[in-house]
């Protein structure tokens, strides 16, 4: 990992209370799905890597499950030991998965919320494999921003903002991808030779933003962090004023929940 993306995936802990208030959720029918498709039983015990603030670690303590969270953000773990203190059965560890001591052969499932794709996968997915039991499975999910019809104008005007103001941050000129556009993860995953048949599962729904909220959105992602105060907030201005002008004040952001499930070879 470079130095400067080491760098990135640690500003999330910046900001954590605000993440934990403005980062989406996941739709409920994919906690549903993981539990199904990865055949854990009631008494069964998860690892999630990565558990930010808990969001996606809440729905499963619900649901009774033994956790073990491991987030390297000391303000993020913080937060999700406060959302989580209802749950006795759940533990927040503060330290990185890759200097966590493996416990071998103990979990049932292993998940990661939206955030595997800041490990390196040569040594998160053999890490992985060592903590499941020998019927165990990973279940790894994204959000990943898909086109809206109901404002893809939007995105395609404030990408000139971006152009003209904070061009560090345009990575292609792309339009957004369509659901059936998004990259796989599937030969990731089982190019690796740790995994069997890797089940795929997608959930498309909207979310809609005023300008703050949304604003508050952009200050969760870690390249919106990093950018220079004064730069960030003439930026941020120029997309409130767009969103107030020519879009009535509001915005809908367009996801798709994607859903990976395998089990240990």
């Amino acid at each position: 990992m470079t130095d400067e993306r080491s760098q990135l995936k640690t500003t999330f802990n910046q900001v954590a209370l605000l993440y934990d208030q403005v980062r989406p959720g996941y739709p409920e029918a994919l906690f549903d799905d993981v539990v199904s498709l990865s055949k854990i039983t009631s008494f069964g015990r998860i690892l999630e890597i990565g558990c930010g603030t808990g969001q996606a670690t809440v729905p499963f303590a619900r649901r009774g499950y033994r956790i073990l969270c491991i987030e390297l953000g000391e303000n993020l773990a913080t937060v999700a030991q406060k959302n989580l203190a209802t749950y006795p059965q759940v533990q927040v560890r503060n330290i990185a998965f890759e200097d966590w001591i493996i416990e071998e052969n103990a979990f049932d499932l292993v998940i990661c919320a939206t955030a595997f794709h800041w490990l390196d996968p040569s040594i998160a997915y053999k890490k992985t494999a060592q903590a499941l039991t020998s019927q165990g499975a990973i279940a790894l999910f994204w959000n990943e921003h898909v086109h809206s019809d109901a404002s893809n104008s939007f995105f395609e005007e404030v990408q000139e903002l971006y152009r003209r103001l904070v061009p560090e941050l345009v990575k292609d000129d792309k339009p957004l991808p369509r659901e059936h556009e998004v990259a796989s993860k599937i030969g990731e995953i089982q190019q690796i030779g740790l995994f069997g048949e890797v089940v795929y599962r997608s959930y498309r729904w909207d979310a809609t933003y005023d300008s703050a909220s949304y604003l508050n959105l952009l200050n969760t992602y870690s390249g919106h962090i990093n950018l220079d105060s004064l730069k960030r907030a003439r930026f941020f201005d120029a997309i409130a004023q767009l969103i107030n002008t020519k879009f009535n004040g509001q915005i809908t952001k367009g996801y798709l929940t994607t859903l990976y499930v395998a089990h240990l070879l």
